[in-house]
Parts: structure tokens; C-alpha cells; sequence
């Protein structure tokens, strides 16, 4: 892929990439398990492990094991440990790449931002009615039905591909085509819509963030080590922040997909997933100040020191009292 290419349009090309590869994988049997053969696909082969063979007798139990521990076991711990190193160095970065659900989580925003200027139901303020760079965007109550069909229509699309990974893929096809579904796959397709649309309608984030296992995994350890991709805060320039600064937050706090503070210290971004959107709109904002941007990627040595410094900053800065608090209460720390 071009190193040219700006930082999100890469990222959109493997997202992109990995969602076809997400829906086309069961058709081309690069990965599934068929339920009615019991066998699983791997690669657009049959991966057979030797039970089989063993129980007609075509196989000692020493061969058996040997097949059991180099095609059963030994790749998926390969497959956890890559991932989990991964995710040691660079955080979630499968979530914010390649994972075709949240490619769905940050279309539904844009969706919904443009029906009502938020990127969640449940948040208490509006963004902005311009990006950092000051192109507008225009808010229109046309986009609620496209915000809802959207959400239904990605929904029904996922029960589907599910399925399709546990059961041939034209047989679930053909079967819709014509409308005849057997009852188990109609309560699967039909149970599996509702959860996933209430899931995309109102709880992407929090899913995101608390419900997905794959998420939580590449979380913890990214937090175990000190030396994990972190963003970034240049505090000597914190000044430079008030010019991107409006009532309900910084233009990097809007960006971000996943409602979190990017500015804050590591502890309180564990589900960030590295997506870079806060670098881009810092960027663009103090481009247009003709400043550099405050917000950087760091990595290794770089990162725990950035990691000591969050700490050291966290501990001596005292907490500003709240405008609306009494005087003399303790308020919550903010940017």
C-alpha cells in the first residue's frame, strides 16, 4: 500500500479490504466450520486433525496426537500470541485497521452526526458544526431514516455472514433468495438482527469498549506494557490548545471515535484503538494557525517516558474547581 497516502485514507483501505475479506471469507471457504459435515475449512481446504483416520484405525494414536498438536493446537497459539504481541506494542489496532464492526461503528457516526450532530445517542452535547479544518457539515432529519435503515440493514448483513460461516454459504443464499429458510435459520437470521441492530442503534461504543472480548485482550496487554504506542500530549504547548478549544471539548476529543479524551493519560484511554483521528484533527486545527500539531504516535523508550511524564503531570496538577461546584469542593480533573 503507497506510504503516500494520507494516514486515514490508508487506514480506510485496509478496513475496506479486511470487510470484503470478512463477507467473502465462508463463500471461498478460506475459513468456516460447515455444522453439516463437521468439518472445518481452512485456506479452501479440509482441515482434518486425524480423528477420523484414527477411529477406522488408518492412524496410531501417536499419529493422531502429532496431527492434534500441529494443526489443532499449535496454530491457535501462534495465532493469540501474534495477535497479543501485536497488541503489546501497538495497542487495539486490529479494532481501529481492520475489525469490520467498528468499520460499521464509525459509518453509523458519521450517519448520525450529520441527523443530529452527535456521534451517540447518549451524548450530552453536539460537535461541532465544522471539522478543524472548517468544512461545514450540513445537519438534515433526512438522515434518521438512513441512520436506522443502516443500522438494520448492517445488522441483518451480519447474521447473515455468521451463519454463512457455520453453514454453506449458497445454501443460506439460495434459501433467502427463495424464501425458504428452515425454522433453526430463520430464528438465527431473525435473532441474530434484532441483537446486532439494538446493538449498532444504541450501544456501538459501549460494546466497543466493554463487550467485545477481542477488544478487551488487546487491551490489556497494551496496558501491561510501559513501552506500548501511546498518544502523545505536548504539555509545554498546552496554550496552543485554547484555539481549537469550544464549550464541549478540543477538536481532538470530537474526533474521536471511541468518546474518549486522547489528551488524557494512559490509564484512561485502555480502549483506545489507535486510529489516529485525534492526530488528524489536531493537526488540521493548528494548521490553520500555522502550528504543528500537539498530538504524536510514541513507541518504546519514547512511550514510557511520555508514560512518566502523564504521571508526574497527573499527581502535581491539582484538580480546577468546577464553576458550578461550591467553593472550596474538589471538582474533577480536566484537559
Amino acid at each position: 500500500m503507497p506510504s503516500g497516502l494520507p494516514r486515514q485514507t490508508r487506514r480506510r483501505l485496509w478496513q475496506i479490504g479486511f470487510f470484503t475479506l470478512f463477507l467473502l471469507a465462508p463463500a471461498l471457504d478460506l475459513f468456516r466450520f460447515d455444522l453439516n459435515q463437521t468439518q472445518l475449512y481452512v485456506l479452501g481446504m479440509k482441515w482434518h486433525l486425524g480423528i477420523d483416520a484414527l477411529m477406522q484405525g488408518k492412524a496410531t494414536p501417536a499419529e493422531t496426537a502429532a496431527q492434534l498438536f500441529f494443526k489443532g493446537l499449535l496454530p491457535i497459539v501462534l495465532f493469540v500470541v501474534g495477535g497479543l504481541t501485536v497488541a503489546w506494542k501497538y495497542g487495539r489496532l486490529y479494532c481501529g485497521w481492520l475489525c469490520p464492526h467498528f468499520s460499521i461503528v464509525e459509518m453509523l457516526n458519521g450517519v448520525l452526526r450529520r441527523a443530529c450532530g452527535k456521534f451517540s445517542l447518549w451524548d450530552k452535547h453536539p460537535l461541532p458544526s465544522t471539522r478543524p479544518n472548517g468544512q461545514a457539515i450540513k445537519q438534515s432529519a433526512w438522515w434518521w431514516p438512513v441512520y436506522g435503515f443502516g443500522s438494520v440493514l448492517f445488522a441483518g448483513l451480519w447474521a447473515i455472514t455468521l451463519l454463512t460461516y457455520l453453514l454453506p454459504p449458497a445454501e443460506i443464499w439460495h434459501n433467502l433468495l427463495h424464501a425458504s429458510l428452515t425454522p433453526n435459520q430463520a430464528r438465527f437470521l431473525g435473532a441474530g438482527t434484532l441483537v446486532f441492530s439494538l446493538e449498532f442503534l444504541f450501544a456501538r461504543h459501549l460494546f466497543c469498549r466493554f463487550g467485545c472480548a477481542v477488544g478487551l485482550f488487546q487491551s490489556l496487554a497494551w496496558m501491561a506494557n510501559p513501552k506500548g504506542m501511546v498518544v502523545a500530549f505536548e504539555r509545554e504547548r498546552a496554550r496552543d490548545c485554547r484555539t481549537c478549544h469550544i464549550p464541549h471539548g478540543s477538536a481532538c476529543d470530537n474526533a474521536c471515535p471511541m468518546r474518549l479524551h486522547p489528551r488524557d493519560i494512559k490509564r484512561m484511554m485502555f480502549s483506545c484503538v489507535q486510529c489516529g483521528r485525534c492526530l488528524e484533527a489536531c493537526d488540521d486545527s493548528q494548521a490553520v494557525h500555522q502550528q504543528p500539531a500537539l498530538l504524536t504516535w510514541k513507541v518504546d523508550a519514547a512511550a514510557v517516558a511520555e508514560t512518566i511524564r502523564q504521571r508526574r503531570s497527573a499527581m502535581a496538577t491539582p484538580a480546577a474547581p468546577s464553576p458550578s461546584s461550591p467553593a472550596g469542593q474538589p471538582a474533577t480533573r480536566s484537559h
